[in-house]
C-alpha cells in the first residue's frame, strides 16, 4: 500500500502533467530509489513597470524521461507526434494546477513576501526530445521596490523534483528594471540526472520521515537577488 508522502508525491507528479498511467510505476517503486525524481532546468525573468516589480516569466524545460511521461495521451490525432496545438492544449491547465505548490516560487520585494495571481500566456514547446513550459506568474499587487532588494528562490521543498538554473547569464533576467540595478545568482547545489552525488544517495525510506512542516529542499533553493540604486 502506498503511505501517505507517496500519496502526496504522486499528486504532485500530476500537477505537473504525468500521464495516469505511472500511478501504478510510482506504487510500486523500491524505498531505495532516491530523490529527486524530475528534473527541470529553469530561467526566469523578473519583470518590472514604472519602477514596480510586476511579476515573474518562468521556463521550465523538463529531462527526457519524465517529457516523455508528461505527453503521454496528448497525440490526439494519433500520427506519432505531438504538435504544437496539441500541446497548447494542455499549457494551461498545467501551469494553474501548480498553484497547489505555490508555483514552486517565492519572492520577496523590499522584505515582503508577494502573492502571485493566477498565471498568464502558458505555453508548452518541445525541442530536442525535451518538454519546456513556460509561464507569467503576475503578482496580485505590484510592488514598490524602491532601494531594497528583490528575491527569488525556485525550489521544490520536498526535493521530489530538482531545480536547476540553465548555463549562460541569461538564466536570470531583469526585464524593465531602472538602469544601475545589480544581480546576485546563487545555482542549486544538486547535481544532473544520473551522476553519483550524495543527493542521490538519499533513499526513498529518509524522505518518508520528514514531517509536513519539513522543507529539505530549501537547500537546494537557486536564488536571485536584484539591488537597484
Amino acid at each position: 500500500m502506498p503511505t501517505a508522502a507517496s500519496i502526496r508525491r504522486l499528486a504532485l507528479t500530476t500537477a505537473l502533467g504525468l500521464a495516469a498511467g505511472l500511478a501504478a510505476n510510482l506504487a510500486a517503486l523500491s524505498p531505495a530509489w532516491a530523490h529527486p525524481h524530475v528534473w527541470i532546468t529553469a530561467k526566469a525573468e523578473l519583470a518590472y513597470e514604472a519602477g514596480r516589480v510586476t511579476g515573474i516569466r518562468h521556463a521550465w524545460t523538463f529531462d527526457p524521461e519524465y517529457t516523455a511521461f508528461l505527453t503521454q495521451g496528448l497525440d490526439a490525432n494519433g500520427d506519432g507526434k505531438v504538435s504544437p496545438d496539441e500541446l497548447q492544449g494542455s499549457a494551461k491547465e498545467q501551469a494553474a494546477n501548480l498553484a497547489e505548490f505555490a508555483y514552486f516560487t517565492k519572492l520577496k520585494v523590499a522584505g515582503k513576501e508577494q502573492a502571485f495571481a493566477e498565471p498568464q500566456e502558458a505555453r508548452m514547446a518541445m525541442e530536442g526530445g525535451k518538454l519546456t513550459l513556460s509561464f507569467l506568474l503576475p503578482l496580485k499587487t505590484p510592488a514598490a521596490q524602491g532601494r531594497g532588494v528583490a528575491a527569488i528562490e525556485v525550489y521544490d521543498p520536498t526535493y521530489f523534483i530538482a531545480f536547476s538554473l540553465a548555463d549562460g547569464a541569461d538564466a536570470v533576467r531583469l526585464a524593465g528594471a531602472a538602469p544601475g540595478c545589480s544581480m546576485t545568482v546563487t545555482r542549486a547545489k544538486n547535481t544532473e540526472p544520473n551522476v553519483a552525488s550524495a543527493g542521490q544517495s538519499m533513499t526513498e525510506a529518509m524522505f518518508e520521515a520528514l514531517t509536513a512542516a519539513s522543507n529539505y529542499g530549501e537547500q537546494f533553493a537557486n536564488r536571485a537577488i536584484v539591488a537597484c540604486p
